[in-house]
């Protein structure tokens, strides 16, 4: 048996962990994704470009389902302290899931230790969370340790997103069909952040790749971004990404920036080009 275990669903992007802490191990829990019929599970073997022509090959709303119960509960066994991060509970019933199982589960294992965390967000923002959680329990933390000092991490954390493409959120009835042709005939970009409960709202309409930098740039600052850490995860935008690092390093040479791909789930919300980008603030 292992001292810990982090287990995240796949609104984190990570498959596996570099640098994993002593005596611990990284689960991820997949969501899958049904398109016309087909069931896509979230996991290392999905192809994601595969997976995202299907979608956009299709005229039907596509859906995504979170993890079952069960799928936690057997993410929870072989460890003694667990932390779990899922994605928001707003807009899914991972954290429900997660919850549901721990009760299950601590009924046979009354001594494990179990700590859920609703990420109230997705993508980048869950990526920071559970990197955080990974280095305070290399300080060799106790559990109570790290719950608590991971609650006061999140209070810091923010999501950020670009989104270039909307077809997704107008199929599913999110977002006027009008809204979604406007974006794409104009090269509109979406720029919004995750709210404090968990929901998206927009902040800006940006006209072009360009814009869309610059505007990204002016909400990170404006929410008190001040050269700590930043995720960046992104569907096949690598321009962004660059350009962005560039602005990011030039105010903030101290910036520590990573960039990932986004997982299955991400990029069926992020859609092509887009972004979720986690960040500390303060």
């Amino acid at each position: 048996m292992t001292k810990w275990k982090i287990v995240a669903d796949s609104g984190c992007d990570y498959k596996e962990l570099a640098n994993l802490a002593p005596d611990t191990l990284f689960q991820s829990v997949p969501l899958s994704i049904q398109i016309e019929g087909t069931d896509y599970v979230d996991d290392t073997n999905l192809d994601i470009d595969y997976m995202m022509n299907a979608m956009y090959g299709s005229s039907k709303a596509a859906t995504s389902a979170c993890p079952s119960p069960q799928a936690y509960a057997a993410a929870y066994e072989g460890a003694e302290n667990i932390i779990v991060v899922s994605l928001t509970g707003t807009l899914s019933g991972s954290f429900n899931s997660a919850r549901v199982a721990k009760e299950m589960f601590q009924e046979d294992h009354p001594s494990v230790n179990i700590h859920l965390i609703d990420s109230l967000s997705a993508g980048g923002e869950m990526d920071l969370i559970v990197n955080e959680i990974n280095r305070l329990i290399g300080q060799g933390l106790e559990f109570e340790q790290v719950v608590e000092a991971i609650t006061a991490y999140q209070a810091k954390t923010k999501l950020l997103f670009v989104l270039a493409k909307v077809d997704n959120l107008v199929k599913n009835g999110r977002l006027s069909k009008l809204l979604g042709t406007v974006v794409g005939l104009l090269n509109i970009r979406m720029v919004g952040e995750a709210s404090q409960t968990g929901t998206l709202e927009l902040l800006q309409k940006a006209r072009g790749h360009k814009k869309a930098v610059t505007a990204a740039f002016e909400e990170l600052q404006k929410a008190g971004y001040a050269g700590g850490r930043i995720i960046i995860a992104h569907r096949n935008n690598d321009k962004f990404c660059q350009q962005f690092s560039e602005l990011i390093l030039a105010s903030y040479p101290q910036a520590d920036i990573e960039l990932v791909a986004t997982s299955g789930l991400c990029s069926f919300y992020a859609e092509e080009n887009g972004l979720l980008m986690g960040y500390e603030v303060g």
